[in-house]
């Protein structure tokens, strides 16, 4: 079998495809992320204006889950596509999806206007959202990792993983500029749906780029060959990925769901909760909260890829490892310094948490990627990061906000958190290195025909 490694894409070919990948993310994490700032700021107010306002809260983070929801069914129809059809025709739908979705909400009348009407369509939106980020990052990932080769994979991987602090970035910078420049009642009344509307504008951009680029050369020599050996029209490519995927890599499904435990759960603790404890437990303001998340989530952008970079050099399990532990011991003093009622307390809580959560996200494309063989890996890594999501990031702001109602402290989110960094260290900590591996040659029950490079290239690599 030909190896991924041995003909690697011409350095502006790799560059393109990253580059495609990135801006796809980025306006999908933007999307979605921006309904997460809404739901903690206006979506209370205008959909569900009769409760008081923490139960509105809650009530409006709990459309924000149902988007997490939506995220496994996503993962298994576009996986399922995706591994039969290719990656590219899966990703230009997703975005489709995305931001038809998003500019919709950006439309919607409010529960002044229809009523009950208002928070249902929120939701099946919200749903549709959902969906289609379930099928986006695995697709964006893998076009990525089997594009490049092994000894850089880490670092190139991790790119498509920067789209979410750079969608984060983006939603909360427009947010954070519309905040400032309007008044708080002509925000409510209108200017949220500004950030929402303009996300028409960036699925264009996105559909423009996506297009352009080409599909995985991994999947289509896999496809190739299968067809060689039974011929085009019986081509060996596997029915059911989802089936194949629990056949042979059970195991794989369930280490990426536990590795996801610490990520998720903290980056919506870190990113989305902040906003609902800061302005009501700390006194903080709700321009000082998005602006300690908008400069968190630049450094979470610059630090990703020097992350990734890294698990190219000591592996995948080090680094991620390290950012588990790192994001448990550092709970209780996140919210210590928010506690303090200081900007630059609450920046310095905000930035640390996103960092060592950069060291868990970054690796996390490559060492998902790694896991699965080539005809079952958009199935396989999509299952096992979205499955995940509806235990770990959909209850995230819920089970905080409750936990917040109830005790009035954050001992016990501190905890919550510290709860699951052990169940991603045992995961983790419990899985194969992956470092090295060729996607070309990853066998169907997680193993590898051969080695990628010899013993002394590992070591220089």
């Amino acid at each position: 079998m030909a190896s991924a490694t041995t003909a690697p894409p011409p350095p502006g070919n790799l560059k393109r495809i990253v580059a495609a990948s990135l801006i796809g993310t980025t306006i999908e994490w933007y999307d979605f992320f921006l309904y997460g700032s809404a739901a903690a700021l206006v979506f209370n107010k205008l959909f569900f204006p009769d409760s008081d306002p923490l139960v509105g809260t809650l009530l409006s983070f709990l459309t924000y889950a149902v988007g997490f929801a939506a995220r496994p069914l996503g993962a298994l129809v576009f996986g399922h596509y995706g591994d039969r059809l290719g990656r590219k025709k899966l990703l230009v739908l997703s975005l489709l999806l995305m931001g038809g979705a998003t500019f919709a909400i950006g439309l919607l009348p409010t529960h002044a206007t229809v009523g009950t009407a208002a928070p249902v369509l929120l939701t099946v939106l919200r749903l549709v959202q959902g969906f289609a980020l379930g099928g986006e990052w695995g697709g964006a990932v893998l076009l990525v990792s089997e594009h490049g080769d092994a000894r850089r994979r880490g670092f190139w991987a991790s790119w498509p993983q920067t789209g979410a602090p750079a969608g984060q970035l983006l939603a909360t910078g427009v947010l954070s500029l519309l905040t400032a420049v309007l008044s708080d009642a002509a925000f409510t009344s209108w200017g949220w749906r500004i950030p929402f509307l303009l996300s028409g504008v960036l699925v264009i951009v996105g559909l423009w780029i996506r297009l352009s680029v080409d599909e995985s050369p991994v999947f289509k020599a896999a496809l190739a060959q299968a067809e060689a050996r039974k011929g085009a029209n019986t081509a060996d490519v596997e029915k059911l990925p989802l089936i194949a995927v629990l056949r042979h890599h059970w195991r794989d499904v369930l280490v990426a769901m536990g590795a996801r435990m610490a990520e998720n759960i903290s980056y919506y603790v870190i990113t989305a909760f902040i906003l609902v404890y800061a302005t009501t437990s700390a006194g903080v303001s709700q321009q000082t909260a998005l602006n300690a998340v908008l400069i968190g989530s630049a450094l979470h952008f610059a630090v990703i890829p020097l992350w990734g970079a890294l698990s190219d050099r000591v592996g995948r399990r080090p680094v991620y490892l390290l950012g588990a532990a790192g994001i448990g011991l550092w709970m209780f003093p996140f919210f210590a310094l928010i506690d303090t009622g200081s900007f630059m307390n609450l920046l310095l809580a905000v930035t640390v948490g996103l960092v060592l959560h950069g060291a868990m996200y970054a690796p996390q494309a490559a060492f998902f990627s790694e896991m699965f063989a080539t005809r079952m890996r958009y199935s396989g890594a999509s299952i096992g990061a979205q499955f995940a999501s509806v235990a770990a990031g959909a209850p995230a702001p819920l089970i905080a906000t409750a936990l917040l109602e109830e005790t009035g402290g954050s001992t016990l989110i501190a905890l919550y958190v510290i709860a699951a960094a052990v169940v991603t260290l045992i995961a983790v900590g419990a899985a194969k290195e992956t470092r090295l591996r060729d996607l070309a040659q990853v066998e169907p029950d997680g193993g590898q025909e051969a080695p990628v490079t010899s013993p002394a290239d590992a070591r220089t690599a």
